[in-house]
């Protein structure tokens, strides 16, 4: 089917009026579907400023579902590390050689991983990495000292998530193939998680809008008042 029919034909599917989240998925399922099994993604609208630090919110997590997807994980690390970084799922893992690789232009990874030893290393890649959204940081779990491990929880697909200037957080939470009772499950965790993730500093209405979809599918909203149910 042509894009352009099926945008139209899915344009008529759209729910008039948010809905609690287990009729928002079963409505998402509704849409036209595509010969690819497409991401179901949230997105979140925060009452947040992130001009302000102590506003950001920025985290990693694993749902309980996963996401259906593996990601391609390097990891900057210590020689004697690499073996096991390589075991845990890293497709690159080491120190200067491999920053020179990424500084050259290499980019076929989705996350980069760090020994906090390594920062020292790759401070010098922030220009390249920092842009693209790859330099790592302890603040979404991709700074620690247990390198081999975050490796492994990352390739298995945990989900990064950031407000961006706008105040929105956007992950995928699932593939279109999943069950509905497993994306519930999925967007149950990930909006839990960001509710305790709710920074201090921010006063009034937190989550303002919530809306699912696929990759290519239109929005759904669901109730707000319904995130975690």
């Amino acid at each position: 089917m042509a894009e352009s029919k099926r945008a139209k034909e899915n344009a008529k599917l759209v729910p008039s009026a948010p809905l609690e989240a287990d009729a928002a998925f079963a409505a998402l399922k509704k849409f036209i579907p595509t010969k690819f099994d497409q991401a179901v993604e949230v997105c979140m609208h925060l009452g947040v400023d992130v001009k302000h630090a102590d506003q950001m919110v920025r985290g990693s997590v694993s749902l309980p579902k996963g996401i259906g997807k593996a990601k391609r994980v390097i990891a900057f690390c210590a020689s004697d590390q690499v073996k096991d970084c390589l075991a845990a799922g890293a497709v690159e893992a080491g120190g200067e050689e491999l920053m020179t690789k990424v500084n050259g232009g290499w980019f076929e990874f989705d996350v980069a991983i760090a020994s906090p030893d390594m920062m020292r290393v790759i401070s010098k890649l922030g220009r390249v990495l920092g842009p693209k959204g790859l330099m790592p940081s302890p603040k979404n779990g991709t700074v620690t000292p247990k390198v081999a491990d975050a490796v492994g929880e990352f390739a298995a697909g945990k989900v990064e998530y950031r407000a961006d200037k706008g105040g929105n957080v956007h992950a995928v939470i699932g593939r279109m193939s999943f069950s509905e009772g497993d994306l519930l499950e999925n967007y149950g965790h990930f909006i839990d998680t960001i509710e305790k993730a709710r920074p201090a500093a921010v006063k009034g209405e937190y989550v303002k809008r919530i809306t699912i979809s696929g990759t290519m599918t239109p929005g759904v909203q669901i109730a707000a008042s319904a995130a975690a149910e």
